[in-house]
Formats: structure tokens, sequence, C-alpha cells
């Protein structure tokens, strides 16, 4: 079971200006009505991530067992919330479990990285797999139009086999696309939004293909989705760990710092940061009234920025949270050679494991973070597989909505991202954006004088 050490967040001791545990506990009635209307959401079926647990997999499975044994390696084209849990599932699990299959994410839409990935795969061994609700995200489609020309170029009598798409169930381009040439299809649901859907056919058709245990990911699911249905705010992880960001944000912290002490869950965090990111930062709370809320989400890796960020984070300004990812068991580990028996400035290495220093690091920075009185939480991986990561996925999700309910705002929509794509539409010359390319026009031309 996955571990939320919530200590540091709390007034304590070694913390005497950190939240007290009675402040909390004042915040009952909201928390009780935040957890009402969650109730009330999941009843109207818009959080539909919460029954995403329950969901009949069998169409993923059968698909990557009927698969041509040929391919070994999926490049998802896709961005936001179609890539990000693809790379941190995958990121996580492929060294852990030494995972068979190879995946690429194509997100961002550099020609370089597109070049890099092209040169890095067999395109007889590959497969592709567009990912898409509207089948309209220009990123996406470009890369979709790109590659379909490739294999259609090169494989006239199969390419229809090396593509597959994930989009809206009836609508859409890309639904057309699939009736004409007869691809293989999977479904982003009407109630899950990007960024909540890893957990649907967007996150686990890749990682059922590389060959993840999805089971097991939506068992952890379904098992903190149990947790986190306590009422009593100390006893469910999520709206613990919600309610103490909120409380911090209100008093200045505004952003939060995502530390793991694994690589292999670095892009954890950057699944994270979308999640954090697009949900609570907002203009505008339910009742339209200005609020510019929202707390920044960055990621830090361990060792790694213990020497290039942890002088900031300690002695910089108090306008932070942090959460570490820890592991207890790795999957490998190496036992540092004693070379040096004689000299006392190494020889207290010798002997240890690098998972032994690894965590001692972790737990001197939670020290050094303690002792300048900066709040800190560590979440505990006891190995890192599907069941864990399940586990993380849907306890942040739901604080996520949580928190948004704390905040007054809606946190299922994304209006300022909605406002650069019609930006793009405009600039790539997309019909129907008349007005918006006349308004870039007086902006550039300002811009220029």
């Amino acid at each position: 079971m996955l571990r939320f050490e919530h200590h540091n967040l709390l007034h304590n001791p070694s913390l005497p200006t950190a939240i007290p545990a009675a402040k909390v506990k004042d915040w009952h009635p909201a928390c009780q009505q935040a957890h009402e209307e969650i109730v009330a959401d999941r009843k109207a079926d818009i959080l539909g991530f919460y029954g995403l647990p329950d969901q009949d997999i069998s169409h993923i499975t059968d698909f990557v067992a009927r698969l041509d044994p040929v391919f070994d390696t999926m490049v998802v084209l896709g961005i936001g919330g179609s890539a990000l849990g693809n790379k941190a599932l995958y990121s996580a699990l492929r060294t852990e479990r030494e995972l068979p299959r190879k995946l690429f994410v194509y997100d961002n839409v550099d020609p370089v990285y597109l070049h890099e990935i092209l040169a890095q795969i067999d395109l007889d061994r590959t497969i592709f797999n567009v990912i898409t609700k509207s089948g309209t995200t220009a990123e996406t489609m470009a890369g979709y139009m790109i590659l379909a020309d490739l294999i259609k170029t090169k494989y006239p009598q199969d390419y229809k086999k090396r593509l597959i798409i994930t989009t809206d169930r009836e609508k859409g381009f890309l639904r057309q696309v699939i009736s004409h040439e007869g691809y293989t299809s999977f479904v982003v649901p009407d109630n899950v939004g990007g960024r909540f859907s890893v957990l649907t056919d967007v996150g686990l058709v890749s990682s059922a293909f590389t060959g993840m245990d999805i089971g097991a990911l939506l068992r952890g699911a379904a098992s903190m989705r149990q947790r986190c249905g306590e009422q009593d705010i100390f006893a469910n992880p999520a709206y613990l760990n919600g309610l103490l960001h909120f409380l911090y944000l209100r008093e200045g912290r505004n952003i939060s710092v995502m530390m793991p002490y694994s690589n292999s869950l670095y892009d954890l965090a950057d699944w994270y940061r979308q999640l954090w990111a697009e949900s609570l930062g907002k203009r505008h709370d339910l009742k339209g009234r200005e609020v510019l809320v929202g707390q920044t989400p960055v990621k830090a890796l361990g060792t790694t920025d213990q020497h290039s960020q942890v002088q900031l984070y300690t002695e910089g300004p108090h306008d932070k949270v942090f959460t570490f990812l820890s592991v207890e068991s790795f999957a490998h580990d190496f036992v540092i050679p004693d070379l040096h028996p004689d000299r006392q400035e190494v020889s207290y290495l010798g002997g240890r494991k690098l998972s032994e220093l690894l965590n001692a690091e972790r737990l001197a920075t939670e020290i050094a973070l303690t002792k300048s009185g900066r709040p800190n939480a560590n979440i505990v991986f006891p190995v890192i597989d599907e069941f864990h990561l399940g586990e993380f996925i849907m306890m942040y999700e739901i604080q996520t909505v949580f928190a948004g309910k704390l905040l007054h705002i809606n946190p299922l929509d994304q209006p300022g991202v909605e406002a650069g794509k019609i930006a793009t539409y405009a600039l790539m010359g997309k019909a129907g954006f008349d007005k918006e390319r006349a308004e870039i026009r007086q902006y550039l031309d300002k811009k220029q004088s």
C-alpha cells in the first residue's frame, strides 16, 4: 500500500510555523461540503474517472493478444493528457519490470524530435497510436498526417494494421477516417477529461502493449478510491493532502514542488504538473468572479536537484510546499565496493547499497527543509509496480478535484488552453478564424512598431 507521510505538513516542534491540526479540523464543514459535491457529481456521471477501476479491459487485452508479433514498438501521437500519462507509466516500469516492448511518445511538434524518433525505430516493427478526442488537435493531427502518409506509401497493402486511433466514441473527423480506412479504434470517454484519462484506453492500450499488467493498475486505483471514500479527513490521503495544499496556498505557498527520488518516477511528476496546473489554475470562480487562483507545480529530481535547487528551497522565499516520492525496494541495486578502506573520506561508503545512499539523501533533504521551516511530505512506494502506480494516479485525481471544490472553481475545464488553440488555428490559416487572425495582425503590428 502507498504510504502518505504528512507529519511535516502539520505543526510540530520541528515546524512551528506549519498548519496546526486544529486548523484542519476547523475546515471540516468546508471539506464535508466538498465531499458532498463530489458525491453528487459522481451520481451525475460528471467525474467519470472514479468509475474507471471497474471497467472491462478485455477489448484491450484481446487486441494486444491478436497483434502481429512482429510489432515490438509503439509510437503514441498525442499531447497533454493524451501523452503524459503514457510517458509516466512507461518510464516508471520499463526498467523495473524489464518491459518487452518499446514506447515512444511524440508530443512536442519539434521536427527534429520527430526525426530523432524515426531514426530510432524500425518502421517494419512499429505501430502508431493516434490519440485525440476531438480529432482537431493541431499537433497530433500534423503528426498523424505525416506518419499516415509515410506508412501508406511504404506499406500500401497492409498499412491499416500499422495505425490505430483513440478518439471520441461517435463524433469527430477521426471517426470518419476510421470508417473510411478501417483502422482499429479505441475510445476516449465523454465523461473523462484528457488530464484524467490515463486509466482509460488513452493510457491502457500503450501500457498493455508494452507488457504492463493493466488489471493490477486498475486494482491499485480501486484500492485508493476506497481509501479516499473516507469522510474523516485524516484517514483520507487525497482529501488531507488537497486541504493542506489549499491552506498553504492561502498562506502564500503558491508553488508545489514534487521531487521524486527515483528516475523511474520523474515523468510521473510531469503528469502531476499538468493535472494540478490545468485543473486549478483559473481566472474565475464558479460565480464568475475574478480570483486568479492556482498553485504552480514544479518538478525536481532527487539527488540531481539537491545540487542545483535545494539551496533555493532551503534559504529562498517561503513560497513552496514539497512532496518527495521515495521507493523502499528497487528492482536493481548495487553494493559500493570498499576500494579505499584506509581513507576516511570514502571508506564510509564501502559495503553500502546505492539505494541506501539515495534514501539517506532524501531524508537529509527532508531534514534540511524542515530545519528551514519548509513544509514537506513523503509519498512512499514500497516497490514501483502497476498496483502502486494505480494508487498514486487515483489519489492525485481525487485530490485535484477536492482542491478545486475548496477553491470554488471548475477543475474540469481549461479555458486558457482553448484560447491558445484558437490562436494557433488562426495563425495556421484554419477556416472560420478570420476575426482572430485580424486581432493577431494588430498584435504583431503593435509589437513591431
